[in-house]
């Protein structure tokens, strides 16, 4: 019986899709009983922990699709493409067999067992100890980080956070619990920001503004607001800030601005165009450039929320000549479509403010809630708000969080976490045309466990509903 799709690898192999920011290169493929002999050779295995993130499973195309395919911010204008695999999360047929789903726990499983391979042997490494510290929080933010991906999207998975060279270990053990898998992602994301520099010393770095940040939104996660916002309000100390000017925020020329807390990292035109990102082709317009394949669009409904004054609506969002809305947030950067050079999105400081915003309206702070509120409001241009009533206030908040973040892979999730998944997405069926057919239930909240999963581990049993 073929157990390779667990990813608890008898020896996992050292994969290095390269990253400029991180100064690696193709290796040749090395077992790990013969590897991490020395700080070089842990500096490319932590190096290959930051590439899992460019994989198709994780941060190339999966978390910004799972992450709105399903709400009701983007669409999928041509289903048929890539044999319905993304238009399954349109419409809610999604199936285990999902090539999209058995393509995110594969490659983030494949990021943990990489992360468990270097925390298991930097120990034993000869190297400056401030380094090490800060190598050890970087692998604990990007571990708990693909297991809070993991989690969303799954709900209970196995939870493995050692190195594992004996497939049978982990063979049997089935799927882990939700809480018990939150408790050691934020005790994960805790050690790290102990660990991590204020400062990035190579772009793409984790930080501890990014551990901060994460946490604060994990808690929220679980409604533990009071027990978020102090982490959320450290990160007011680290020399972020709003860009002035939405339209800087995702231009390629202006990586790593000031607003960026944390993102993936990716370039075009390197090792024969095979390093960028997938996105801009995937996520294009069907014929607005060739080859595009026409998911994960913007609706045309979060496109006329955009007040016409409103500053984010023309940087964020453009409209080909047939008036399908694309985003902007996805820029063509080569000759060759499938090359993108835009990074993705993992945290900025305007999705920290408006978690601050929510903390403080759930508290009933109304005036740091309007503030912080208002930092966005004012940056886009539009109106400032003095809300009272909670309700309203939350309600704002959650517009502005659409609005804002729309295409960045959080609508979904907010939808879930608020419990307003089910009654936002029957109104939207029911008033947009051409999902007469579409119907969401409670289990839809989670999506399938692959079945290849299944297949391979009978311990692992499927989601209800599926």
């Amino acid at each position: 019986m073929k157990r390779l799709y667990i990813a608890f690898f008898v020896s996992i192999l050292l994969q290095s899709c390269s990253s400029d920011l991180l100064n690696t290169s193709p290796e040749s493929t090395k077992v790990t009983a013969n590897f991490y002999q020395d700080q070089e050779q842990l500096e490319q295995g932590v190096n290959a922990v930051y590439a899992s993130l460019q994989y198709n499973g994780q941060y190339q195309l999966a978390m910004p699709a799972i992450g709105e395919i399903p709400s009701d911010n983007t669409f999928d204008e041509v289903p048929a493409n890539d044999s319905f695999t993304y238009g399954e999360f349109d419409f809610f047929t999604i199936q285990p067999n999902n090539s999209l789903l058995a393509e995110a726990w594969k490659d983030h499983y494949v990021g943990i067992q990489q992360a468990n391979i270097v925390l298991n042997r930097i120990g034993g490494i000869s190297m400056d100890q401030t380094l090490k510290n800060t190598r050890t929080g970087e692998m604990r933010f990007l571990r708990a980080l693909m297991y809070f991906d993991l989690v969303r999207i799954f709900g209970n998975v196995p939870l493995v956070t050692k190195e594992t060279t004996n497939v049978n270990e982990y063979f049997g053990q089935g799927r882990t619990p939700v809480e018990t898998i939150y408790d050691f992602i934020e005790s994960e994301l805790k050690e790290s920001i102990a660990l991590l520099p204020a400062a990035a010393s190579q772009k793409g770095r984790v930080t501890k503004g990014a551990a901060l940040g994460i946490l604060g939104k994990v808690l929220i996660s679980r409604n533990k607001f009071t027990e978020a916002l102090p982490y959320l309000k450290q990160l007011e100390t680290l020399g972020y800030s709003l860009l002035s000017d939405p339209s800087a925020i995702f231009n390629p020329a202006n990586k790593n601005n000031a607003e960026i807390i944390f993102d993936v990292q990716f370039t075009s035109g390197l090792n024969g165009n095979t390093e960028g990102s997938q996105a801009y082709q995937m996520f294009s317009p069907s014929g607005f450039v060739s080859g595009a394949k026409g998911h994960n669009l913007p609706t045309k409904e979060v496109y006329g929320l955009f007040a016409s004054s409103d500053l984010r609506r023309d940087a964020f969002v453009g409209l080909t000549p047939n008036g399908v809305p694309y985003s902007k947030k996805l820029v063509k950067t080569s000759n060759a479509v499938a090359d993108g050079g835009s990074n993705i999105v993992v945290l900025r400081l305007a999705d920290v403010y408006l978690l601050m915003a929510e903390c403080y309206a759930k508290g009933n702070d109304y005036v740091n809630a309007n503030t912080y509120l208002n930092k966005i409001k004012t940056r886009a241009g539009i109106s400032t708000v003095n809300m009272t009533n909670q309700q309203l206030l939350l309600d704002e908040i959650a517009l502005e969080r659409r609005k804002e973040l729309v295409g960045e892979g959080h609508r979904w999730f907010d939808l879930v976490r608020t419990g307003k998944a089910v009654s936002v997405m029957t109104q939207y069926f029911q008033n947009t045309p051409g999902y007469n057919t579409a119907v969401i239930k409670e289990y839809n909240l989670l999506m399938p466990v692959p079945q290849s999963q299944i297949n391979t581990d009978p311990a692992i049993k499927q989601n209800p509903g599926y």
